[in-house]
């Protein structure tokens, strides 16, 4: 592969925040060029005035950022081919779209919506698939010259149309999905090319950016794929060379086995939703680049560096991807355990002060008491937000004992324990979880009660619930005081 050539880009269209699907995209272009030592562009497809969103542009940048991706080219960088918004490349597009006038490639068309969508309704009557119908069929060129003045002494702009050539076919071999053909007379009938504010269509300045840009190849999502050959029909218009293109799978949500839909509100599927919810960076990326791509062997976990020495293009899968959060939530517990302290405590941290159990400047002990709780949390948690549902009980009174967790205590034992500990609590010099931890064996000794019968009624007592982290641990983060309050309560509960 001619590395010096390699050129790829990502072109979102700022309509929207970043999405699964477009970061995966993202990615596999960003692999592809730094495992080649090709060059990565961003390119923002803005033509779509109406549908681009505030903030848009920045989402995508700050989000693929955030994941760990880095551009040579872009909006925010320049470069030499640029600008790289589309808005700002309009009187490159006119030229072009004046010559195919001129060469009697594309022409103006003055059909109405009324007319297109009447054309729609008798093609629907007719069991036809839907097609543009060339207005001037059949028309000597006065008559098209007349039928033209008439639109436009009527005050109708014009939409410009490729001429589709219908006899021919249209191929290319895909890096994905291999050998792809696409005869012209099932693309619909020539295409509109620029809309009647003289705006280009994407499927032209598409075209144009990506040979003016001189891009390689094109790694798009499977969607796609029926409007490369329209676009072929564009770069054989001008005589450009086509960069070679790959479309990848589509992701389907594991629970319904349907596409991935951005309407799907059961499934999060924003980068930015995710990053709120506190995921690592790293941890996100990885999932991603597995939806659709797979490495030799059998293990999963990577570096984005691990990942940009072995990438190859060749193992991106036919197969839709599977879009399933329980592995994601594996692989984010994978990077939690493993990932240095400071960055978990940092993320988690956040959570607890959004989600208003801390205050939001706390204090240097406040923070190392939030420390040692998120620690005691850290081999447990897929992701930060999760700190406040698992650490509820430090921060929100318990409801009473009850059902199965109350049955536990329901014996003659559990009476024992519980005295027993609260008069050694409130005696203990120094509350911490060496003490704590010791004064649990010493009822042991004391009582000859041991095992579940003397741990569960103390860990129910205090925490109201019969399954949690380390127990001397919780109880000195519980912190003297509630803890003597809860194991009273409980004790006049079982009595």
């Amino acid at each position: 592969m001619a590395n010096k050539s390699i050129r790829v880009r990502y072109a979102p269209s700022p309509t929207g925040h970043l999405h699964i699907g477009n970061a995966r995209t993202a990615l596999f272009n960003y692999l592809f060029a730094r495992h080649n030592k090709g060059k990565f562009i961003i390119r923002i497809e803005d033509t779509d005035t109406k549908r681009n969103v505030e903030d848009g542009e920045k989402s995508q940048l700050d989000n693929l950022k955030w994941l760990g991706m880095d551009w040579d080219e872009g909006p925010d960088k320049g470069g030499d081919f640029g600008p790289y918004r589309q808005s700002e490349r309009t009187e490159i597009y006119k030229p072009l779209i004046q010559q195919l006038l001129d060469e009697g490639k594309a022409y103006e068309s003055y059909k109405t919506e009324d007319e297109l969508q009447a054309d729609r309704e008798a093609q629907k009557a007719r069991k036809e698939m839907p097609h543009y119908e060339y207005e001037y069929a059949g028309m000597s060129d006065e008559e098209r010259e007349q039928k033209i003045a008439a639109a436009k002494a009527a005050g109708l702009k014009p939409v410009i149309r490729f001429h589709v050539l219908e006899d021919k076919t249209y191929e290319w071999d895909d890096i994905v999905k291999g050998h792809v053909s696409f005869k012209a007379n099932t693309i619909g009938g020539d295409f509109v090319i620029a809309k009647a504010d003289g705006m280009p269509t994407y499927n032209f300045a598409v075209v144009v950016d990506d040979h003016l840009m001189k891009i390689s190849h094109v790694f798009r999502g499977d969607d796609h794929v029926a409007n490369t050959p329209k676009q072929l029909m564009i770069y054989e218009a001008f005589g450009w060379e086509a960069p070679k293109f790959g479309h990848m799978s589509l992701i389907i949500s594991k629970d319904t086995g349907k596409k991935l839909s951005k309407r799907d509100e059961s499934v999060i599927q924003f980068i930015e939703q995710y990053r709120d919810l506190g995921y690592l960076p790293a941890a996100l990326l990885n999932f991603i680049i597995l939806l659709g791509w797979s490495p030799v062997g059998e293990e999963e976990i990577f570096s984005l560096k691990e990942f940009v020495k072995m990438y190859d293009e060749t193992r991106l899968s036919k197969s839709a991807a599977t879009f399933d959060t329980k592995k994601l939530d594996w692989i984010n517990n994978q990077y939690v355990k493993s990932s240095d302290e400071d960055e978990v405590v940092d993320l988690a941290l956040r959570q607890l002060v959004q989600a208003g159990n801390l205050p939001k400047n706390p204090d240097t002990k406040t923070i190392e008491w939030a420390r040692q709780l998120i620690n005691l949390y850290k081999q447990q948690m897929s992701y930060m937000a999760q700190i406040n549902d698992m650490a509820s009980v430090f921060f929100n009174e318990p409801d009473q004992v009850s059902g199965e967790t109350l049955e536990e205590i329901s014996n003659e034992t559990a009476p024992v324990v519980l005295k027993e500990f609260s008069e050694r609590v409130q005696n203990l010099e120094i509350f911490d979880k060496v003490e704590i931890l010791k004064t649990i064996k010493d009822i042991q000794k004391a009582t000859g009660i041991k095992g579940r019968q003397l741990w569960m009624p103390i860990r129910i007592a205090v925490t109201h619930e019969m399954h949690g982290p380390e127990l001397p641990e919780s109880i000195e983060l519980v912190g003297r005081e509630t803890t003597l309050k809860h194991v009273q309560q409980t004790l006049d509960q079982i009595k």
